[in-house]
């Protein structure tokens, strides 16, 4: 969706605009890549999704992503696969206006990665979910603010709210019970968090008197940034993740000229 070859193309073939994004942080530093590659190394059916050398797919109960690409800029490869196991499968899509639906396809998940290039592994808790609209995600919003976290009973709980276009606005507290059904919550106290090294504003819902802190940025763009989040919502402590997206800033002609840097192309 931050494709700046599909947004030139006019974006009406998109399997010509597939890309495999993946961001490596840690001690062995920083790997980051995402390789668009055209409809000639795209294949795909039921239960898979193959964009030239990786591929994504299911085995059995399992989301299985095999990785074989090279970073941008500096051509490191970044060589491996992730295992993504769902302990809660969500049935549940959420209106974000506009024709913009997200899916949290799995609230909780076990999560298992071993890459052989850089040389590291973990696994832990983990979650994946889907976004989709009908219209290019610059026209209908302005920006957002997205936090999931894991909490101690067992929960999650999502904070999500942004600025549409039009300068209407939307925000949803949700908690999603072990069983994987969602409850709507009380919005909690809004709480601004230190802005990005990029300037980009950030800010979270908290408990009333406590207060949200950024342990760490993981990520950090000109338009966006994810973070790890040390919280309190719903009356339990919770880590979790952070992102904060400016579409304002994504489609900045100066970013844009950027974007090919950090995403380059192959047929």
């Amino acid at each position: 969706m931050f494709s700046p070859y599909y947004k030139n193309s006019g974006r009406d073939r998109p399997d010509d605009h597939c890309a495999l994004n993946v961001a490596l942080t840690g001690p062995y530093g920083n790997r980051w890549t995402m390789t668009e590659r055209g409809e000639g190394s795209v294949a795909r059916d039921a239960t898979s999704f193959a964009i030239g050398p990786s591929a994504v797919r299911w085995d059995h109960d399992t989301l299985v992503i095999d990785i074989d690409e090279r970073c941008a800029v500096l051509p490191f490869a970044v060589k491996g696969q992730v295992r993504v196991e769902p302990q809660v499968m969500g049935t549940t899509s959420f209106d974000l206006g506009g024709g913009h639906t997200w899916h949290p396809i799995a609230p909780r998940a076990r999560v298992t990665a071993r890459f052989d290039n850089p040389g590291v592994s973990w696994s832990g808790g983990g979650y994946f979910d889907s976004n989709q609209g009908a219209e290019p995600l610059e026209a209908g919003f302005r920006d957002w603010q997205w936090s999931r976290a894991h909490l101690d009973s067992g929960d999650i709980g999502v904070i999500y709210e942004g600025l549409r276009r039009d300068g209407s606005d939307f925000a949803m507290a949700l908690r999603c019970e072990p069983d994987g059904h969602w409850v709507d919550e009380p919005l909690p106290t809004r709480q601004r968090l230190m802005p990005t090294p990029f300037c980009i504003g950030r800010s979270t819902r908290v408990d009333a008197g406590h207060r949200a802190r950024i342990t760490g940025t993981w990520l950090d763009a000109p338009f966006y940034a994810r973070s790890a989040l040390r919280t309190r919502l719903f009356g339990q402590d919770g880590m979790g993740v952070h992102e904060s997206l400016s579409l304002d800033r994504l489609v900045n002609p100066v970013v844009q000229g950027m974007l090919p840097y950090r995403m380059p192309r192959k047929p």
